[in-house]
């Protein structure tokens, strides 16, 4: 069950709120027009931060600024240090591996709308670098507000004791309700933070006020937990209270609840009940090694997870409405919800996948991965991707113009 399939979209939530919404990431391509697209999130509530100080600076010394910390925590200090003067970018740090990736627009911050050329980190993006470099695991993927629940903290603190428990290395988190930022702690009232489109990661001092939510410090110590057995294959989610059931719908009995994103390994994948939930819908589902199932809306990757045969419940609907199959390239490509780069971001594809193409149109120049194309195509969900993405000539064969 190869590909992404028609009609149904599934995306993975991944960033700190800083500005409000969703986004799209610039890219170029290999032989059409211009980027392709995310959204790794459905649309986040915004919630500004606190006032910057006004001392703030990405020169300002950068190190473990006070004792007592672990080593673990030391490391992961220093490899956020090792960043500093590296551009904030919307979206940045959340590719298949920890480290800086190209951003995209947020949707509503003007100076957001060059984070697709910026290669950085967001804030989320930069802690779970740090903590990736420290331990050699991928402990913190997920936006701040996962980072803020992880099921890696070893001990947490309220916003009313402010930084006097903190030790370098902790992560400090802020927002009401939802958290929409994070910052690492460095010793001596200071902290290093990607902090918003338009700047670099820096160095600041501690801001305790506003929306200050609190502090976690990481437990880097433990052993990686084992991918689980019996042959499938190995993926990660997102999200937290999510629940496996005895068959492919959210009526059947709870198998098991994930508190936060975990690893699970995937037998095979189906199409059966139609799910929407955190602003998706999919119809496809995923048989876990123990037997329980999954809908792919928590699985991070394309709707149709690749390399996954099927189930042998329902076959992979065949392209329909006139459209045409088509194979992509390439890895975080996005379509849009317009034939342009700065529009809504509608799916994101992390790596290649199949897409069914239904017509063609030239529209915005866009530039990437050393191509430059004028041609988008319109997929059967609606949505809009540069041809530069799509495996073949600029123009596609076959394919009737919009």
């Amino acid at each position: 069950m190869p590909g992404a399939v028609p009609g149904v979209t599934h995306r993975q939530r991944r960033k700190c709120t800083v500005n409000t919404t969703i986004s799209t990431r610039h890219v170029v391509g290999r032989s059409l027009a211009a980027v392709a697209a995310l959204a790794l999130s459905a649309a986040l509530p915004a919630t500004a931060h606190a006032a910057p100080a006004a001392t703030a600076s990405p020169k300002a010394a950068c190190d473990v600024l006070a004792p007592g910390a672990s080593a673990t925590a030391e490391a992961a200090v220093r490899a956020a240090c090792g960043q500093i003067g590296v551009w904030y970018s919307w979206g940045g740090g959340h590719g298949a591996t920890p480290g800086p990736t190209y951003g995209y627009y947020d949707g509503s911050d003007p100076d957001s709308m060059h984070d697709n050329e910026r290669k950085g980190f967001d804030c989320s993006g930069l802690s779970r670098y740090a903590y990736a470099q420290a331990t050699g695991r991928d402990l913190l993927n997920g936006t701040a507000d996962d980072q803020f629940r992880t099921s890696h903290a070893e001990q947490r603190f309220s916003a009313a004791q402010g930084s006097a428990p903190l030790l370098p290395g902790d992560l400090m988190f802020w927002g009401s309700g939802y958290i929409h930022h994070v910052a690492v702690y460095i010793g001596a009232g200071q902290m290093v933070e990607a902090y918003e489109s338009g700047t670099h990661i820096r160095v600041a001092p501690v801001r305790t006020g506003g929306d200050y939510a609190g502090a976690v410090r990481i437990d880097g110590s433990g052993t990686v937990p084992p991918p689980p057995a019996n042959g499938g294959t190995t993926f990660g989610t997102w999200g937290t209270q999510v629940r496996t059931h005895s068959s492919p719908s959210v009526k059947a009995s709870v198998v098991d609840t994930f508190p936060g994103p975990t690893q699970v390994s995937v037998v095979c994948q189906m199409h059966a009940e139609t799910v929407t939930a955190e602003g998706y819908t999919n119809d496809i589902w995923s048989r876990l090694s123990d037997g329980s199932w999954l809908t792919n809306i928590y699985i991070k990757g394309p709707a149709s997870l690749p390399g996954i045969p099927d189930c042998g419940g329902t076959s992979t609907p065949p392209p329909g409405g006139g459209s045409k199959a088509f194979q992509t390239w390439g890895t975080e490509v996005r379509t849009h919800s317009e034939a342009n780069v700065n529009a809504g971001v509608v799916d994101y594809f992390p790596q290649p996948t199949t897409v069914n193409v239904v017509c063609q149109a030239h529209a915005q120049e866009v530039t990437a991965e050393g191509y430059t194309n004028d041609a988008w195509s319109r997929l059967t969900d609606g949505s809009w991707m540069t041809n530069i993405y799509i495996v073949g000539p600029e123009w596609l064969p076959g394919v009737p113009t919009c």
